[in-house]
């Protein structure tokens, strides 16, 4: 402990060196969906970690490349993977940020800027800590792999790949952790034990080659419109159950102790409801809030188009009509058995309707009884003061199956963001605050970790 807290004091003599370089991180612009500085910034981010004194390299891959860094200063300790991502979203709407996104500013104990939060300001932070801790005792308490991809933000097509090819760079991992998204709405810190998985597909149903008259044709065309929203009252009741056959089967109840932890989750709904306008949460009514987000996969209508959208009214039969949706899967469910369940009850309730699978991402999920979730819960208290919040699983999807099911190994999620960064939108910003706290707490992660054996 007294190695870590002299870490900590390494890290309030920084401070200013550490946002400053964080901000010169950020003007570096590198949107993936443009092929924007991707290139560049993957190659500085190497020379990083080989200043780091890590075995680095750039994995190539059909898309983007990941970066990759390695130091095992303990043979036969824990080795721990940070991953994170470079890449960052596009930054329209341009007019709505307040100072521009790639040239970073601070406000009332903010840093503003495109990716700040989402997700180079967290995952910089653990690099921060590996220096910090080789600044002070010239070593690591624990074995480190560092993985960044350049993909995330156009859904990591590729790092599936990228496990499977290069395994034998990461087998020696023994467990995984992201700081990534916001912190809990309550501000608490937090440990997340896996995302739920998607599954988009889109329905499409043409019955004409154009646009009918309402009146020369109504009564006589098929309207495509009512196709679908007479297929989709199938699939959905108003009780909030989807009603495709075998759609449940694999959902699992919680565990004890993931029951124990949701139930513990702070979440004031009229409030939480107020705040967004809505009057009422979706069906069934008596579930409780933070099990509709960890235990129950979804099934949303995302747009649905057809007919005319303008002002006044015209009257036409449209020829075609398409819905996209998408599912949001829990663990043990799977994409494919998921929309091989969806499709087939398309053909058997509407044939003529086309079934089109799109992208999907498998659930994951981490056992909160983890041997690791010790060490972490206690890394965060010394370096946070607070002891975290533990969620079993999380609404969103991220890529964390190539840990759990290719891997092979536990993965955790402990974001350092503020719940407010905005990411995704105008004004992305992280609390200078939390940037600090997530530099110690990478620091006391390692030093928890290496203290294991």
């Amino acid at each position: 402990m007294s190695d870590l807290n002299t870490v900590f004091r390494h890290v309030d003599q920084h401070q200013e060196d550490f946002v400053a370089r964080l901000m010169a991180y950020v003007s570096r612009p590198s949107i993936s969906a443009e092929d924007v500085g991707i290139a560049e910034t993957a190659d500085w981010l190497l020379s990083v970690l080989t200043g780091l004194g890590m075995e680095a390299q750039l994995l190539p891959s059909i898309g983007h490349p990941f970066v990759y860094g390695r130091r095992q200063d303990r043979p036969g300790a824990t080795t721990v993977m940070f991953y994170g991502h470079y890449d960052v979203q596009p930054v329209d709407p341009l007019h709505l940020w307040d100072s521009p996104p790639f040239e970073p500013e601070i406000r009332n104990g903010r840093i503003y800027g495109r990716g700040v939060g989402d997700n180079k300001g967290q995952h910089f932070a653990q690099l921060l800590a590996i220096e910090s801790w080789l600044a002070v005792a010239g070593e690591l308490p624990c074995n480190v792999i560092v993985l960044l991809e350049g993909e995330e933000e156009i859904g990591s097509p590729h790092i599936a790949d990228c496990m499977r090819t290069y395994h034998h760079l990461f087998a020696e991992a023994d467990l995984v952790i992201t700081a990534d998204g916001p912190l809990h709405e309550s501000g608490k810190p937090m440990i997340s034990y896996g995302p739920r998985g998607i599954a988009s597909f889109e329905l499409r149903v043409r019955h004409a080659d154009s646009d009918f008259h309402s009146g020369n044709w109504g009564g006589v065309a098929p309207n495509p419109i009512w196709t679908l929203v007479h297929l989709l009252a199938t699939m959905k009741n108003d009780q909030g159950l989807v009603t495709v056959d075998g759609f449940y089967d694999l959902v699992q109840p919680p565990t004890p102790m993931e029951r124990t932890a949701l139930d513990n989750l702070p979440i004031d709904v009229p409030k939480l409801m107020g705040s967004v306008g809505m009057k009422r949460l979706d069906e069934p009514q008596d579930r409780p809030f933070f099990d509709r987000l960890s235990a129950w996969p979804t099934f949303t209508l995302n747009g649905f188009h057809s007919g005319y959208g303008g002002p006044g009214s015209k009257t036409v039969l449209p020829a075609e009509a398409f819905v996209k949706c998408d599912v949001r899967l829990v663990e043990a469910m799977t994409v494919n058995d998921t929309l091989d369940k969806i499709e087939a009850h398309v053909k058997r309730h509407a044939p003529e309707v086309e079934f089109i699978r799109l992208h999907g991402m498998e659930p994951s999920k981490t056992p909160l009884e983890s041997p690791f979730t010790e060490p972490l819960r206690q890394a965060i208290l010394e370096a946070q003061r607070e002891d975290p919040l533990l969620v079993p699983a999380m609404g969103g999807s991220l890529p964390d199956y190539v840990w759990t099911k290719i891997l092979g190994v536990h993965s955790f999620g402990t974001p350092y963001a503020n719940h407010d960064e905005a990411n995704h939108a105008p004004n992305e910003n992280m609390e200078v605050e939390r940037f600090i706290k997530g530099i110690k707490t990478g620091a006391a992660v390692m030093q928890r970790l290496g203290s294991r054996e």
